[in-house]
């Protein structure tokens, strides 16, 4: 399939060369559709401005700009910074926690405690000091916790996560935005053949119009080139009209700002030599982002599972604190006189119960991971109804242009026929026109075919999975 491909497409870098020998207007006509298509500058705004203060961008720089620019790229960029902090405020309670405080305590009644006479008899007693201060300062170090075992084997997924994120935002980009590309530079290529149309049939009603002044044709070949110039007017108008949220759509797509103009150009033989594609290639269902954020969802919900099954292991961690406490009954000798302390200790929490909690914790968090497995085998049937959908359209597309080149060589031959027998009395002018015009819409017809070929080729470089994130 691959080699027969190359029939297909390999004759269309030779077209333009064979096109190049049409005599006389035709030939004008052609150089002027090539010229626009491989050479010029496309913009519908730059009548006010200096060609070298407009950007000139084909379709990679396109791309470049907005990989760099495009919010929604930037956005999926920044939380790839998100996830990594998020990782390390989780983590970070692994690492020593330094409390500093202090507590002021005035007593209006001193507490009341008890001492034993000499004949033992309990005597009431008020202990304590009025006034008191205790600054404190409290070390404290996690040692284990099933929380921080969750942070530290989920955190190096959660990045993968935030990255593939970042990807799939690249590629929906890459896609979108070749769309738009495409889409932009067929209008602005229906214009310039239109233009040079709607010229030529002003020009034949003009002709026609003497012509049946003179009495040398009757006035339905006048009409028949009024309407035909019509209608070339009308598909001109449309096409202008049609370029301006073109080009606002591809702005959009590459985050470049409104107020702001570019040109866009593209070569038509790197064109035609980069739609051919292996459509033998095995689908790999891998490939695609989408299913890779699947199987990372997966993963970070097995560590779900794991950290509610482990949440009965026990909680430890150490302290240290350092008292200096000041005691005084007279408020203005408070800071007179010092009695630090300090201590050590550990701490361990075991959960004995918790209301079966946690067992259902782990039932809840399989069944969500039931509904992920349930997930990838709707992914899957998806992703093959977009690669079948994309391989057919691009391979009839593939068919459809080859069928176009066709109509364009013959169109030619038509064209070279009537124009002689024209010439020598046999059909009448009406005949030129038509020929004229088959001619003009084979060229059309072929040119968009070549646009939708390489739609259909981004599709299915999007349905396989093998859109470039980088460029």
């Amino acid at each position: 399939m691959f080699n027969k491909l190359k029939e297909y497409i390999l004759p269309d870098i030779k077209i333009i060369k064979r096109l190049m020998s049409r005599p006389g207007q035709i030939k004008k006509r052609i150089l002027f559709i090539i010229a626009g298509i491989t050479y010029s500058v496309f913009s519908v705004h730059a009548q006010n401005k200096r060609p070298d203060t407009i950007p000139s961008l084909n379709l990679d720089q396109c791309i470049a700009y907005g990989l760099e620019n495009q919010p929604s790229v930037l956005q999926s960029t920044i939380g790839i910074t998100i996830a990594k902090k998020s990782n390390f405020i989780a983590l970070s309670t692994w690492l020593p926690q330094v409390n500093a405080g202090a507590d002021y305590y005035h007593y209006f009644q001193l507490p009341t405690g008890f001492s034993t006479n000499a004949e033992g008899a309990p005597v009431p007693i008020r202990t304590g000091i009025y006034n008191s201060v205790n600054p404190e300062i409290t070390v404290s170090e996690n040692l284990f916790s099933p929380g921080l075992l969750y942070a530290a084997s989920s955190a190096h997924l959660i990045v993968q996560q935030a990255r593939q994120a970042n990807d799939s935002s690249k590629i929906s980009l890459v896609a979108n935005l070749s769309t738009a590309f495409y889409n932009l530079l067929n209008t602005l290529e229906q214009i310039n053949v239109l233009k040079e149309d709607t010229a030529e049939f002003a020009k034949n009603q003009r002709d026609a119009y003497h012509q049946y002044i003179g009495g040398i044709v009757d006035k339905t070949d006048y009409e028949e080139a009024s309407i035909t110039l019509n209608n070339a007017k009308a598909q001109l108008k449309q096409a202008i009209e049609n370029v301006v949220p073109e080009y606002a759509t591809l702005k959009q797509q590459m985050g470049f700002p409104p107020e702001k103009q570019f040109n866009v150009n593209f070569d038509t033989a790197q064109m035609v030599r980069e739609i051919v594609i292996d459509t033998t290639q095995q689908l790999q269902y891998k490939n695609r982002i989408e299913y890779q954020l699947l199987e990372t969802q997966r993963g970070l919900q097995e560590q779900s599972i794991n950290y509610y099954r482990f949440q009965f292991l026990p909680t430890l961690s150490a302290f240290y604190t350092y008292d200096y406490e000041y005691e005084s009954n007279v408020p203005s000798s408070l800071f007179s006189q010092a009695y630090p302390y300090s201590y050590i200790g550990a701490s361990l929490t075991i959960p004995l119960f918790t209301g079966f909690g946690r067992i259902e914790n782990v039932q809840k968090a399989k069944l969500q991971g039931q509904i992920l497995e349930l997930s990838e085998i709707n992914l899957k049937s998806i992703i093959y109804e977009q690669y079948t959908t994309a391989t057919a359209n691009y391979k009839s597309n593939i068919y459809n242009m080859a069928e176009q080149r066709q109509n364009v060589a013959m169109a030619k031959d038509v064209y070279g026929i009537v124009s002689v027998q024209y010439k020598q009395g046999i059909v009448p002018y009406l005949n030129v026109i038509t020929a004229e015009d088959n001619l003009t819409s084979s060229e059309i017809n072929y040119l968009n075919s070549l646009f939708q070929v390489l739609l259909s080729k981004v599709e299915l470089e999007k349905a396989t999975g093998t859109i470039p994130v980088s460029h």
